[in-house]
C-alpha cells in the first residue's frame, strides 16, 4: 500500500472509530477533537516538524478511545468516585493501547496514548514514568487534555475557564513539562482568545 492510500485508510479508520464512540459517548469525541486541536497548536508553537505535529494531532483524536470500554454512567457520575471506580477509569490508557494494537501508524501513536496520564514527577499512570521517560507527544497531550477538561463543562460541574487552567499548570509545575507549558502560555498570552476560537467549548 502506497503512502497516499495508507494515509487515506488511516483517516477513514479514525473517522469510523469516532462515529462508533459518538453513538454512546459524544462528550469523549468532542473532548478528543479539542485535545487534538490544542496539541497541534502547542506542537506548532514548539516548532516541531509538520510530521511530528500531525502524529500528535492523530494521537489526540484517539487518546481516550479506551473509555469506550468504561461504563458511561461511571464517566459522567455525579459526586466523588470510589477508589475502585477511579481504578477502573485509570485503565482506559492501557485499554486504548490494546484496542489500537496491530495498526501500523507512521508515528508512535500508541506510546503517546498509553503515556498521556504519566506525570513528570512519576506520580502518573499506568507505569509511573518520570521526566524524559515520557515521550514528548504524551507530555503535550497531558497539557492539552487537562486544558480541555477544565475549559469544558461536565455533567457534574461547570466549565472552569482558562484562568483555572493557567493556575493548574503554574501551581503544579512538577507535573507538566516546562517547555510544553511555556508554549501553552505563549498561545494563551492574549487571554486565551485564540484558543477559545479554535475549540468548541460547552459552558
Amino acid at each position: 500500500m502506497n503512502h497516499k492510500r495508507r494515509d487515506l485508510f488511516l483517516y477513514q479508520l479514525i473517522r469510523s472509530i469516532s462515529s462508533v464512540i459518538a453513538a454512546s459517548d459524544i462528550y469523549t469525541v468532542h473532548h478528543q477533537n479539542n485535545v487534538s486541536v490544542i496539541a497541534r497548536m502547542i506542537g506548532q508553537e514548539m516548532r516541531l516538524s509538520a510530521f511530528e505535529v500531525e502524529g500528535i494531532r492523530v494521537a489526540g483524536l484517539l487518546h481516550d478511545i479506551g473509555k469506550s470500554a468504561i461504563p458511561n454512567e461511571l464517566l459522567s457520575k455525579y459526586g466523588h468516585l470510589t477508589a475502585e471506580e477511579y481504578a477502573l477509569i485509570k485503565t482506559h490508557a492501557a485499554r486504548a493501547d490494546g484496542l489500537l494494537f496491530g495498526i501500523d501508524f507512521p508515528w508512535p501513536v500508541r506510546e503517546m496514548i498509553l503515556q498521556h496520564h504519566e506525570r513528570m514527577d512519576g506520580s502518573g499512570y499506568p507505569n509511573g514514568l518520570m521526566g524524559n521517560e515520557i515521550c514528548l507527544g504524551a507530555r503535550i497531550l497531558a497539557v492539552s487534555d487537562i486544558t480541555d477538561a477544565m475549559m469544558n463543562a461536565r455533567p457534574y460541574r461547570r466549565a472552569l475557564g482558562i484562568e483555572k487552567v493557567i493556575s493548574e499548570l503554574a501551581d503544579n509545575s512538577h507535573l507538566y513539562d516546562p517547555d510544553v507549558c511555556k508554549a501553552f502560555m505563549a498561545i494563551v498570552a492574549d487571554g486565551g482568545e485564540r484558543l477559545k476560537n479554535a475549540i468548541h467549548i460547552i459552558y
